[in-house]
């Protein structure tokens, strides 16, 4: 099998180096100022790992190929945006990029349309998930919360812990306990804490404490685990 990706950029290369590994032929990438009309010949996979934004005018711009699969790595978007291409393919990893060289294996991916979507997931070693077009925008959500919303949050815990001489590093641990016993239990059998008890009075003496900047951030986290309480 032989892929080509337009746009080099994190996503891409990590998708296709993945690939590579796992015995794809893997043709030359296209960039920003490259001619992509061709770009669907002789290749069995096209991955459009160019920004959301522009998914739909650089999939108009690819002279369609009748075998050839057009896939973009777009987690909120459904498959319309490929159009004119008869085959086409939603495969987005469900994984946190911030480098070409982050490794895909075994990771979750969310996939859509052709076929040739499970067999890439399926060489890669990964799992895949089908998530329709008119779901896709929700689950985007849900992966932002999982992975940006987190570091977001982290940021806060960062800055709040510097103010009293607590570096983040201390509690990284606790966080990292969080979430495996999130995996274990549940959210809402893992949730402990003063909101969890019950305790008032303490989550006042926390929002007191905290600089004006940073309540509504903490008022949120207090609603969340409100909601799983309930």
């Amino acid at each position: 099998m032989r892929v080509r990706a337009i746009g080099p950029g994190r996503a891409g290369t990590a998708m296709t180096t993945g690939l590579a590994g796992a015995g794809w032929d893997v043709a030359p990438p296209l960039g920003r100022h490259d001619d992509v009309a061709g770009a669907a010949q002789g290749v069995d996979l096209l991955l459009l790992s160019v920004p959301d934004r522009a998914i739909g005018d650089v999939a108009a711009l690819v002279e369609p190929v009748e075998s050839t699969v057009v896939a973009h790595l777009a987690g909120s978007l459904g498959l319309d945006v490929l159009a004119p291409h008869a085959r086409r393919a939603a495969v987005h990893p469900l994984v946190s990029i911030p480098t070409g060289d982050t490794p895909l294996r075994g990771a979750w991916f969310a996939i859509a349309g052709d076929r040739l979507a499970t067999e890439v997931v399926a060489d890669l070693r990964g799992r895949a998930v089908t998530v329709a077009d008119d779901d896709r925008a929700a689950y985007h959500a849900a992966a932002c919360i999982a992975s940006n919303h987190l570091v977001g949050l982290l940021g806060q815990v960062e800055r709040v812990g510097a103010a009293v001489g607590v570096p983040l590093e201390a509690f990284l641990a606790l966080a990292r306990q969080s979430i495996d016993n999130v995996a274990e239990l549940g959210p809402a059998a893992a949730l402990t804490g003063p909101v969890r008890r019950g305790d008032t009075a303490t989550v006042e003496r926390h929002r007191a404490s905290l600089p004006a900047d940073e309540r509504d951030a903490y008022d949120a986290g207090v609603a969340l685990c409100a909601r799983l309480c309930a």
